[in-house]
């Protein structure tokens, strides 16, 4: 008599982002348990349960209160990884997911190009760190996910204005980077989604009306308040309602690919959207790995084949 096959657990944050994965696990006829790490009690004398542990762990977790998932699923996951147990997109990866400095790092070690970043931990040291850059110029959230402290500066004064002011957004960790303004050729940046070791779809996003907060999910569109589409920072076209921000890069064969997944190959990244921009003056640079990542409704109605449902049967694989 043959045992059931190991379950299936989903740690995660954010109840919103779940649905299309749901309904891939169960079109799969998949059982899985999720384990919402806002807050707990964690028995470090318990053994773990048998199972593929699937962690989805945002790095904007703290946005919406849930400002202990992040320390919580490095508590989680080192317990189950000391047990030996199954983790996809595990304890290495969550580091990569709270860090732009460390996704940064393992871009430029793997070849890839980046765009110029400078640093700067603390408030008082960030005039200091943008004092080389020419202007426009960014700043971002180190910890970041939707667009955190994603700003276009044209000044140095207008930086130290915003630096002194009540409107400064501290970032998470203290962390904040100063980058490079990337003049793009076309007005849209590419997503380069990957599951299981394999190339899913390219995802085209409007920069005009989408500005610095390109989060796909279909919760990040409208305003939870008004119902409203949100006009993100950073855009210069204002959505409305029904329009899509985002859409399927149809043929796309671009040399990036297989960076890509030889990147996410040596960094154990089973589940990822790794985003480029092509910018006026002809580099390609890669600016942002996120891997817990979204899929955007529309663009799964226009793609070859569902990124969720690759995930779903992947994980059953894993399982098996």
């Amino acid at each position: 008599m043959s045992s059931a096959p190991p379950k299936i657990y989903a740690l995660h944050e954010n109840p919103e982002w779940f649905p299309p994965f749901t309904r891939a696990f169960e079109a799969e006829g998949m059982e899985v348990e999720e384990w919402l790490l806002t807050d707990g009690v964690l028995d470090l004398d318990a053994v773990p349960p048998e199972g593929v542990f699937w962690s989805r762990i945002s790095a904007s977790a703290h946005t919406r209160d849930h400002g202990l998932s992040k320390d919580y699923a490095r508590a989680v996951l080192a317990w189950l990884e000391a047990h030996g147990r199954r983790t996809v997109n595990g304890r290495r990866v969550l580091e990569l997911e709270m860090s732009k400095v460390e996704q940064l790092m393992a871009l430029k070690a793997a070849g890839i190009d980046t765009p110029r970043t400078v640093a700067a931990v603390g408030r008082e040291q960030i005039l200091a760190a943008a004092h080389d850059f020419p202007t426009p110029f960014m700043t971002k959230h180190n910890q970041g996910g939707k667009g955190l402290g994603v700003r276009k500066f044209t000044s140095h004064a207008e930086l130290a204005d915003y630096v002194a002011s009540d409107e400064f957004e501290e970032p998470q960790d203290g962390i904040t980077l100063i980058q490079e303004y990337i003049q793009a050729k076309e007005p849209f940046i590419t997503r380069v989604e990957i599951v299981g070791g394999e190339f899913m779809y390219a995802v085209k996003a409007d920069t005009a009306r989408g500005g610095f907060q390109l989060c796909p999910a279909d919760a990040c569109a409208i305003d939870p308040i008004t119902l409203q589409p949100i006009m993100p920072p950073g855009a210069t076209i204002a959505p409305v309602a029904g329009q899509q921000l985002f859409s399927l890069r149809e043929d796309f064969d671009h040399s990036i690919i297989d960076k890509y997944l030889e990147f996410a190959r040596r960094n154990g990244l089973e589940v990822c959207g790794i985003e480029f921009i092509e910018a006026e003056d002809g580099r390609v640079l890669t600016y942002d790995v996120n891997t817990n990542t979204n899929y955007n409704a529309v663009v799964e109605a226009e793609a070859p084949r569902s990124a969720p449902f690759a995930l779903a049967r992947y994980l059953k694989g894993l399982a098996a």
